[in-house]
């Protein structure tokens, strides 16, 4: 599997890395980096190989500043810049266009894999939806984050205004984005946004430390719990939750690294999963 991108670095194994470069406009987004990110999104699910845990990061001195300005500068501005005519979920090319921009990001929660967000520098907007889309979050001391979009007239829709009411609550999450707040790490934490605060100068082994003991974890049970987790966040009910855990349950209780699991135990030993 080849990785040969312009905007994005990705350096694979049990615990892969992806970082965003674009140091320099402190890794805003464009175009051509979301498209980017769905295309390694695609290939990423579509053979994970090794991968078990996967950490996301900004070159430089931020995560990202968000979308970077050059997108709206286009004749047309932004509508023209994200139109989609081969994305038929939709009949209006705007709203698909947008759909498509949001599987840039979508993968990330949906993987079978483990996604950690390492934060520093700045997380806003279209940066933050990015690490929102992860399943966790490490935020070094002096992180500011925030989701400005109502400061250019629009609204969150990389997935904002879904994600962020599921991990600090409705009220927060409206008063944040209705306010185009900045926040700090501190506060980020306070409020579940992060699950870890470190200073920045832990933040990378903070973030590899926490993806190498999920990847040592067994696979299928990681992707069956993503699942019931995600189902839990979703606004099923209880009891359609808890199909969703029974039927990621069966899986696990079929495969070897079960049988791999108790025979570790047994033999007091390290598991060797296989995710099968």
């Amino acid at each position: 599997m080849a990785f040969d991108y312009q905007t994005l670095r990705y350096e694979p194994g049990p615990v892969g890395r992806l970082t965003l470069c674009r140091p320099e406009r402190l890794n805003s987004f464009t175009i051509e980096m979301w498209r980017e990110l769905r295309e390694l999104g695609e290939e990423l699910l579509a053979n994970p190989g090794e991968l078990r845990a996967l950490v996301v990061i900004g070159e430089g001195r931020a995560f990202s500043s968000g979308i970077d300005t050059s997108v709206f500068s286009g004749s047309g501005g932004a509508q023209d810049a994200i139109s989609a005519t081969d994305d038929e979920r939709h009949r209006d090319p705007v709203v698909a266009g947008i759909l498509t921009t949001q599987d840039s990001y979508s993968w990330l929660s949906e993987a079978p894999f483990a996604t950690i967000a390492a934060v520093r520098g700045f997380a806003l907007g279209a940066g933050l939806q990015l690490a929102l889309a992860c399943d966790m979050r490490v935020m070094a001391r002096g992180t500011r984050v925030g989701l400005l979009e109502f400061k250019y007239g629009i609204i969150p829709d990389l997935g904002g205004t879904q994600r962020l009411p599921r991990l600090v609550g409705l009220g927060k999450a409206t008063e944040l984005i209705l306010t185009s707040a900045q926040i700090d790490a501190e506060e980020a934490h306070r409020i579940g946004l992060a699950e870890q605060l470190v200073s920045d100068e832990e933040l990378e082994e903070a973030a590899q430390d926490l993806a190498q003991v999920i990847a040592a974890q067994p696979p299928l049970a990681v992707r069956g719990a993503k699942r019931a987790l995600s189902a839990a966040g979703s606004g099923l009910s209880v009891r359609d939750g808890l199909l969703v855990e029974a039927e990621a349950q069966s899986i696990c209780l079929r495969s070897e690294d079960m049988k791999e699991a108790i025979t570790a135990f047994i033999e007091k030993r390290d598991p060797e999963y296989r995710g099968r």
